[in-house]
């Protein structure tokens, strides 16, 4: 396994459409244990392969269990209410803004063996799998906010809410 460099906002290759996966080989299985300790590295909830330069449709989330899940050419395949909060993503380090996204959502996806299962997640892990899949589209998050904040002025606005 080895730490992959994380691309940030402003490398093309954030905009590009991923490819399926079709070949469900030692390259793949390699790509997601390197995936998976980048985003523990990172410390991050999710993490997509164009995020590591890699045009391929794979992600690994973490669950509600602290479980990292990869998902293979995932698919939302639905989603129920809605939740707004703050967002922030690897590729945009630094810096937050507040989504609205489903409350719920399911995906259907294969494993690194080929096989297909079907997940659902609520809050944070909903949030999530439109997140890294967006990813797999071009699209970061930075896409469905008016306002970026960094982390500093996140916790003026904490410091402020906290005085009244």
């Amino acid at each position: 396994m080895a730490l992959r460099k994380i691309l940030t906002r402003g490398d093309p290759t954030l905009g590009k459409v991923c490819r399926p996966v079709e070949k469900f080989d030692e390259r793949l299985h390699m790509l997601l244990d390197d995936m998976k300790e980048t985003l523990a590295q990172a410390n991050g909830a999710g993490l997509a392969a164009p995020q590591v330069g890699i045009l391929r449709r794979a992600v690994v989330v973490v669950d509600d269990q602290d479980r990292m899940v990869e998902l293979i050419n995932p698919v939302l395949i639905h989603t129920e209410g809605e939740q707004t909060g703050l967002e922030g993503c690897l590729s945009v380090p630094g810096k937050f803004g507040v989504v609205t996204r489903p409350e719920k959502a399911a995906v259907r996806a294969q494993d690194r063996n080929g096989n297909i299962f079907e997940m659902e997640g609520e809050g944070i892990v909903a949030r999530c799998f439109c997140h890294e899949l967006e990813h797999l589209d071009g699209h970061l998050f930075v896409e469905h906010t008016d306002r970026l904040f960094t982390a500093e002025e996140l916790e003026a606005m904490s410091s402020e809410d906290e005085a009244e």
